[in-house]
């Protein structure tokens, strides 16, 4: 078996500071899974530099390696500018669906008692982002603002695929869904293939909710681990609701996934969720939590062996980390980021080591 290759996106300020502290946690001397690694730089000044060129090429790269962990970006504010990196990357890989995954940290009060993980699964195209708008003017003097929006039924299929494939291995229910009532036709479309995956996967839990209905449920939901499939718009704004619920967005990584004709995942990019955080940068103190989730996450899809213990294992010494009382300044602790991670790095170490005595 080859090794595998994950593709580095570098990025701008913190966010390339929290990066390269994730990358410490995936070295394959701590997780002992062989893993090269490919940099591309996408900070601001080199996409600038290359005219976005590094971009595309990076994302060719990933197409080839089907894995990728990217840091935070500066996303310029003039629209002759650069833009956003993630828009071509999403295009370019044709990213159909990004997970995210809200989950109690220790010792961080959540709302309302929630504790169970709660994944949005949200379509990455069409919608209200990339609607075409436009005003008109009555004859009686009023305004009016039009626009037209499009979703597929190959990406709500592979929402709704990957809900109930996302929700099985989570031990989880999927729950919620679009205003199919009102808007049959257009979300309609959603609800349907949601339907038609409940059909596939007769094991996993159903409970199929207008939007409205979902957002009043997740506030007062605390036993079930849920899995949300949503439109596009829906999903941006649910993925913020349930980042609050659990009162910090340092528990939670971002997934983009693309997919083959099967529906199987083909290229896989992790990130955090958070910006590049300016005013912590240099001073060795932003939480790398999040970032340190989405190698773990990314993990999780790689084919190799004990990939999969690897992955677990981040995930459990992230949290008992926190637990132990070892936390940045943003959850009440002191560590400074590198002390965290060197924290993490140690757990991993023993799990690892652990595990490998019990089960050989």
């Amino acid at each position: 078996m080859s090794t595998p290759t994950i593709v580095v996106l570098d990025g701008d300020q913190t966010g390339q500071e929290l990066l390269l502290e994730a990358l410490r946690v995936l070295d394959p001397d701590v997780i002992g899974v062989p893993l090269e690694f490919r940099h591309y730089d996408l900070s601001l000044e080199n996409r600038r530099a290359t005219a976005n060129a590094v971009v595309h090429e990076a994302a060719a790269a990933m197409k080839l390696a089907g894995f990728g962990i990217k840091a935070a970006t500066i996303t310029p504010e003039t629209k002759s500018d650069v833009g956003s990196p993630n828009a071509i990357l999403r295009r370019e890989l044709d990213g159909k669906v990004i997970v995210r995954t809200g989950r109690r940290l220790p010792g961080v009060r959540p709302v309302a008692g929630i504790h169970a993980p709660i994944s949005i699964v949200r379509m990455a195209v069409g919608d209200a982002y990339g609607a075409k708008e436009w005003r008109e003017t009555t004859p009686d003097g009023d305004e009016v603002a039009y626009r037209t929006e499009r979703i597929e039924r190959s990406v709500c299929r592979v929402v709704a695929e990957f809900a109930f494939y996302h929700a099985r291995r989570m031990g989880a229910k999927v729950f919620g869904g679009p205003k199919y009532t009102v808007s049959p036709i257009y979300e309609g479309m959603l609800k349907e293939e949601m339907d038609e995956a409940a059909l596939r996967y007769p094991d996993v839990p159903y409970e199929p909710q207008l939007i409205d209905a979902t957002y009043a449920l997740l506030i007062s939901t605390a036993g079930d681990a849920l899995v949300v499939p949503a439109l596009n718009r829906d999903g941006d704004c649910l993925s913020d609701l349930v980042m609050q619920l659990f009162g910090s967005i340092a528990g939670a990584e971002s997934v983009l996934l693309s997919f083959d004709q099967s529906l199987k995942p083909s290229v896989v990019m992790a990130e955090a969720p958070h910006g590049t955080a300016p005013r912590l940068f240099g001073k060795n103190v932003a939480n790398p939590m999040a970032m340190i989730l989405a190698g773990a996450a990314l993990l999780s899809y790689v084919h190799a062996p004990h990939a999969a213990d690897a992955s677990r294992a981040i995930y459990e010494s992230v949290l008992e980390t926190v637990r132990a009382g070892v936390a940045t300044s943003d959850l009440g602790g002191h560590a400074s980021t590198t002390e965290f991670v060197d924290a993490v790095i140690d757990k991993v170490r023993s799990k690892l080591d652990v595990w490998a005595t019990l089960h050989g």
